[in-house]
Order: C-alpha cells, then structure tokens, then sequence
C-alpha cells in the first residue's frame, strides 16, 4: 500500500490533512511561538518582543492560525492587567512530541547535510560551468 497516490492530483494534495498541517508547522513561525508558548504562557506583547524580525501583524496571523488548529489557547485577561495571554494546549504539547525528535535529528545529522549540501553546490556549479560553454 503506497502511502499517496500516483499520480498525485492537485485535488489530492488540497484534500489531504496532512499536507495542511504539515504546512502550518513547516511555515516559518509557528513552531517557534508554540515552542515558547508550550515552555510557558505569554501575554502577546511578550510574545512581540520574544521574537525578534517577527511583525505583530504576523505575529496576529500566526496566533490565530494555532489558535484555529486548536495547538495554542487564548485567555483573555479582565481587570486592570487586561491582555491576553497565550499558551499551549495538550494537543500542541502532542505535536512538540514529535516535532522535537526531528529536530534533534537534524542536530546530530547537521555535519552530514552540510557536507551533502556542499557537494551539492560544487558539483551543480561545476555542471553549470560546463553547459554555459556549450
């Protein structure tokens, strides 16, 4: 049993659950604010001046789109401290379980990506060379 279809069609990929929540957590964000919101919870404001080169607008899109996928909550704070605050929920702290194993992956696998990465780039600029002078 093949894990997708062949061949694989664009209302596949639009259907398939997994390549949206595979996209949420491979944008350039999410895993990062729900790290931290899993570590503790953070008033948004917090959450701005944790993440350096993040804009509140994205930092808005990004709350509410982990907030939407049920991976971070949202309390709202009455009173003279009123805000919010931001944390992650037991389904988020789920895909951290997994998320992290990958990471550690990449860690102890970064010399041998580096190296492939490099040889990559040589040899593919080297080929390029060659098909210019054709």
């Amino acid at each position: 049993m093949s894990l997708v279809p062949v061949p694989v069609t664009a209302a596949d990929r639009a259907a398939c659950r997994v390549s949206d929540v595979l996209a949420r957590v491979g944008d350039k964000w999410s895993l990062l604010v729900l790290v931290l919101v899993a570590e503790r919870p953070y008033g948004f404001n917090e959450l701005d001046r944790a993440v350096h080169e993040l804009s509140r607008r994205i930092l808005i899109r990004t709350l509410r789109a982990l907030e939407r996928d049920g991976l971070v909550s949202r309390e709202v704070r009455p009173g003279k401290a009123a805000g919010v605050t931001y944390s992650a929920t037991a389904l988020g702290r789920s895909l951290l379980e997994l998320v992290v194993p990958l990471g550690q992956w990449v860690l102890r696998h970064d010399d041998e990506i580096e190296a492939a990465r490099s040889a990559y780039d040589k040899a593919s600029s080297t080929s390029r060379a060659v098909s210019t002078l054709d």
